[in-house]
């Protein structure tokens, strides 16, 4: 007797799809897990002798989600099920491996492996570099499809490349491939919204995040995000002419990669992020060199206020970066103030709007593209839910250069002692007891 199987019009494109990698995801209920194992049976049915891999983040959720649905969809009289491997064995020779991912380490796991579909079951929970050594065990001989299928909602440490990748772009082609993202909602699900139709109402009655997260499938923030404040509708607006403001830079260095930031502040103390260098494997002075350039001649940047790591004394050379970025033309540096969650929580307040009162702190549409990018990505530290995971790390650099910025506005400091306009920071590491809390007041007199 045969077992029919019954889709939804989603499931069914998601199935269907020839793309090389398909993203299916946005709200919840939208029968994304049951479309992933519905086609693995189908892949596997009309492949014979062909291997995928279906993953999810962790062990436990894997017993939860996937395995559950494999033995509601899988016929006994077709496959079986070897719970010692994780493993589902086809009669025609096709086999099904249902893994996990836990840290990046685990792909040590899958490298002599050789898959025809790789399947990610909520991929927002993977990084991005999980993601891209797995592209690598799709191969064989065999002349079968070779695919990523991939489901997942908002939100997650893969959200970002998830983002970039797929919802950004929709379908397009990129190097002879083919890339896919389905849109998912609760409403597309017929079988869902008859056997449980209060299961909408009880979506619509979550607080806001959670409610545009899972409801509307709404990627422009998720839940968990540190900056819940930012919106791009609001602070991320239309260039204009920065003349006649005063202009200065924010710096956070690293050979992984060097942000660079440039400020405008209005005579309203209202702050707008103007042009921005973002750029991996810099040297001091090349990093040095390319800010530089890239500051028009007739901008007068009053400072640039750097990390304070820069003062110290490199092993190799005995000299400051400082000093390196100096001798290649980067002057006027200051030390940042590094106290984190106080520059964290001044970010907060710049961000914060409400109606009739706009943001402090807003970015020049296509100018800062990266800032923008990552800012909204950033997550409450496990450690410490006032402090910023460091995780992933690709994204902290720019933020930490706003921080850098802000910090050096002395509106918002309390002030510790007059400025003195002769004054000198010297080695911030040198001051043993004293808190690194400068103020610039004296520039803009």
């Amino acid at each position: 007797m045969k077992k029919e199987i019954s889709v939804t019009a989603k499931q069914a494109e998601f199935i269907n799809s020839d793309a090389d990698e398909t993203f299916f995801g946005g709200a919840a209920g939208g029968g994304k897990s049951c479309a992933q194992v519905i086609d693995a049976l189908f892949f596997s049915v009309r492949y014979p002798g062909s291997r995928q891999l279906i993953l999810r983040r962790t062990f436990p959720e894997l017993e939860r989600s996937i395995v559950p649905l494999t033995k509601r969809f899988f016929p006994k009289s077709a496959a079986k099920y070897i719970s010692s491997k994780h493993l589902w064995q086809f009669k025609n020779g096709s086999a099904i491996e249902l893994g996990y991912l836990e840290s990046d380490g685990d792909t040590s796991r899958y490298q002599s492996a050789e898959y025809d579909v790789i399947r990610f079951d909520e991929l927002t929970h993977f990084t991005e570099s999980q993601y891209l050594y797995m592209l690598s065990r799709l191969r064989g001989a065999n002349g079968y499809p070779k695919r990523v299928k991939s489901t997942g909602n908002p939100g997650g440490v893969g959200h970002e490349f998830v983002k970039r990748r797929f919802i950004d772009k929709g379908e397009y082609r990129k190097n002879g491939r083919k890339f896919k993202f389905i849109q998912s909602f609760v409403s597309d699900n017929d079988f869902l919204m008859r056997s449980d139709p209060n299961y909408l109402k009880r979506l619509s009655e979550l607080p806001e995040k959670e409610r545009r997260r899972l409801l509307e499938g709404d990627w422009s923030f998720f839940d968990g995000a540190y900056f819940s404040e930012f919106k791009t509708a609001v602070h991320v607006i239309k260039p204009f002419s920065v003349k006649n403001m005063t202009l200065f830079r924010s710096l956070d260095y690293g050979l992984d990669m060097t942000a660079c930031l440039w400020w405008a502040v209005d005579k309203g103390g209202n702050m707008y992020i103007y042009r921005e260098l973002y750029q991996s494997g810099l040297t001091l002075s090349d990093a040095a060199r390319l800010i530089v350039e890239a500051t028009p001649y007739d901008e007068r940047i009053e400072y640039t206020v750097a990390s304070p790591d820069l003062w110290n004394r490199r092993q190799e050379s005995g000299v400051s970066g400082v000093e390196i970025m100096n001798g290649a033309g980067l002057t006027g540096l200051i030390a940042a103030d590094n106290g984190r969650v106080r520059g964290l929580r001044l970010l907060r307040e710049l961000l914060k709007h409400s109606e009739g009162a706009p943001p402090r702190l807003r970015f020049f549409e296509g100018c800062c593209r990266n800032l923008v990018r990552c800012l909204p990505l950033l997550t409450h530290s496990s450690r410490d839910p006032e402090d910023v995971s460091g995780t992933p790390h690709e994204i902290t650099h720019a933020p930490e250069a706003l921080r850098y910025g802000a910090m050096s506005r002395p509106t918002f400091f309390e002030r510790k002692s007059e400025p003195s306009r002769e004054r000198s920071f010297g080695d911030p590491f040198e001051r043993k007891n004293e808190e690194c809390t400068p103020t610039y007041e004296y520039l803009f007199e």
